[in-house]
């Protein structure tokens, strides 16, 4: 195996995947979904500086051809995992995440059957952005867990009285209610709208990677 420094960044980022599900074990909200946050924004970043460098210093390596993907799906995997988990299992939630989830171990078995010419099927541009919106998705999602708990310490003793006449400006806003509950509103619909258009895609680049795929399960004759 090459240690190069695309590779090596790649084993961190697929070693920070159970890392993302390990912060709500060892921490308590919403640091848990502080910490969350950064490593799984840290690791997506990587996943652009790993091939960048690939590329640019000419370091492409089997390696780092067979862990790349792996470490993304194990990424977006955990995530969704421990999203939907804290989500008391919303719909809105849990609907995208599954088409998610079913199109990467379909896509995954279908790569493992395929062999060796499942390496002749290239990645789509429309794949890349599938990966893009998931990653900046899931991202969106821990932010709103964060605005949520703010949200919830910051009001926490008050009567819904009392917070109803912050939001309503008829008293002093003095712990910041009204940005903690705008941020958490929008971090959660734009975080859901997101999803759901990389479950869109990623519906359309698992059909398009199956049709690609068709002849090369056909039986012979």
């Amino acid at each position: 195996m090459t240690w190069t420094i695309p590779n090596i960044l790649t084993v961190i980022r697929l070693l920070a995947a159970p890392g993302v599900a390990l912060m709500f074990l060892y921490f308590s909200r919403p640091y848990a979904d502080w910490f969350a946050l950064m490593l799984f924004v840290g690791a997506a970043i990587t996943d652009w500086f790993d091939g960048y460098l690939a590329r640019q210093w000419s370091q492409e390596t089997k390696l780092g051809a067979m862990l790349d993907p792996i470490a993304d799906k194990a990424m977006v995997v955990i995530a969704l995992m421990v999203l939907v988990g804290y989500s008391s299992m919303a719909p809105g939630l849990v609907l995208p995440a599954a088409l998610i989830l079913f199109r990467e171990v379909f896509v995954s078995g279908l790569r493992e059957f395929l062999g060796d010419t499942a390496g002749t099927l290239k990645v789509t541009k429309l794949a890349k952005w599938k990966t893009t919106f998931q990653m900046v998705a899931i991202a969106v999602l821990f932010l709103q867990g964060v605005f949520e708990h703010y949200f919830g310490m910051s009001s926490y003793g008050m009567d819904a009285a009392l917070v109803d006449d912050i939001l309503a400006g008829r008293e002093e806003d003095l712990q910041g209610l009204e940005w903690k509950l705008n941020g958490m509103i929008f971090s959660s619909y734009a975080g859901l709208i997101l999803l759901w258009v990389a479950a869109v895609l990623t519906v359309i680049t698992g059909w398009d990677y199956f049709r690609k795929a068709q002849p090369h399960l056909k039986d012979d004759r």
